[in-house]
């Protein structure tokens, strides 16, 4: 039975890595406290187990020294104390998985001579932003109304991500770590990120959030994509405020998602309800606080009735939505991996460009599941 050496500072930091102290672990694993106090060695299988229940990658428990883990894209994060905080195992391993398969769709697209996308990086910090929403919209194909025709906002945003992955853009929805149920994404660390390509671009949405923040959140990365700047966002309110980077997509997003010409044509009738950001918010499909962000930024309202109605919703209303799961496991694949990047995966594994072990890597599922979802995609695997 071999037993390895390992710095008490790496099993410290490991735990706390996984949002955890040591005594927490130490009740599923009882000897961890005598290898922090140098008492025992582990093995490695014992080790091992150490890094599954952390998520730590196996390897960095053998550094002298923790290293510094830093985020792969920009962080944009405007909620307090956010952009200092050190990264989730749960957010590291998803930018990892989505930055792996943008690089992957990237390259596969590239081969096929396929040309990159005119709107990726299309607009600039010094254009009008509700310009951009405007022309956003044009090239999604939303028609004025289109929200108050939907019934829910499940279904709006449905039909949001589907006009963007028209496009070309990946647009992802998971409020969990791949399929991990037991590892569920934080709102509170973070609402969404967009990876630009011009290739491959990537939206991926926190699918534990509200379904009425989902929806400003796939627009506001969408106006990423639009300016070419990729990076992290964790907006929790709309107050004034954060990066001018984020102030300008928020804004490109709020006139995507609620015209200023509609906006204005129903506000007289609107204004006149008990309730109007609500009645606002049924009609766009979007949350009462964007409503009135948006009222605001319109000068519909002046700033006192805004701040009181943002402090009363968010004491009402702090947390909204659960991570995104039960239903048909194969529909939830559509969000969670995206018929996309699936179908391009999953031709390559049938022409035999790519070998199953990397097609059931690169899309998470293995073995009959991987076959029972190609299968529902149409297609037919040899």
């Amino acid at each position: 039975m071999t037993r390895v050496s390992v710095q008490p500072d790496m099993l410290r930091w490991a735990c706390e890595r996984a949002g955890y102290d040591v005594a927490h672990f130490a009740e599923q694993i009882p000897q961890l406290w005598a290898w922090v106090r140098r008492e025992k060695q582990p093995t490695l299988k014992q080790l091992e187990k150490l890094a599954k229940r952390t998520h730590t990658p196996f390897g960095y428990l053998f550094l002298p020294e923790p290293p510094d883990e830093c985020l792969p894209v920009p962080d944009y994060r405007t909620m307090a104390g956010m952009a200092e905080a050190r990264p989730s195992p749960n957010l590291l391993d998803t930018l990892y998985t989505m930055q792996r398969r943008q690089m992957w769709l990237r390259e596969c697209l590239a081969e096929k001579g396929v040309e990159p996308l005119g709107f990726v990086a299309s607009a600039h910090l010094a254009d009008e932003p509700e310009a951009v929403g405007r022309e956003m919209r044009r090239v999604l194909g939303l028609q004025g109304g289109w929200a108050a025709g939907v019934r829910t906002w499940r279904e709006a945003v449905s039909a949001l991500r589907r006009a963007i992955t028209q496009l070309g853009v990946m647009a992802v929805i998971n409020g969990v770590v791949g399929n991990n149920t037991h590892r569920r994404l934080s709102v509170k660390e973070f609402r969404g990120f967009a990876l630009s390509d011009p290739y491959a671009p990537l939206i991926f949405v926190n699918g534990a959030d509200a379904k009425s923040a989902q929806m400003f959140t796939l627009a506001h990365e969408l106006a990423h994509i639009w300016l070419g700047t990729e990076g992290l966002s964790g907006f929790e309110t709309l107050l004034p405020g954060g990066t001018y980077v984020e102030t300008w997509c928020n804004r490109a997003a709020a006139e995507l998602l609620l015209p200023t010409r509609e906006l204005r044509a129903c506000w007289e009738e609107v204004s006149q309800e008990e309730s109007p950001f609500e009645v606002l918010a049924r009609r766009f499909k979007v949350s009462p606080v964007v409503a009135s962000r948006r009222a605001l930024d319109m000068n519909l309202v002046d700033r006192s009735t805004f701040i009181d109605f943002y402090k009363r919703y968010v004491n009402r209303e702090r947390t909204g939505g659960t991570p995104s799961g039960g239903g048909d496991f194969y529909n939830n694949q559509n969000t969670r991996i995206g018929k996309l990047f699936a179908t391009q995966v999953l031709r390559a594994a049938m022409e035999g460009r790519i070998g199953f072990k990397e097609a059931y890597d690169l899309t998470g599922l293995h073995g009959g599941t991987f076959r029972e979802y190609a299968r529902r995609l149409g297609v037919a695997l040899p």
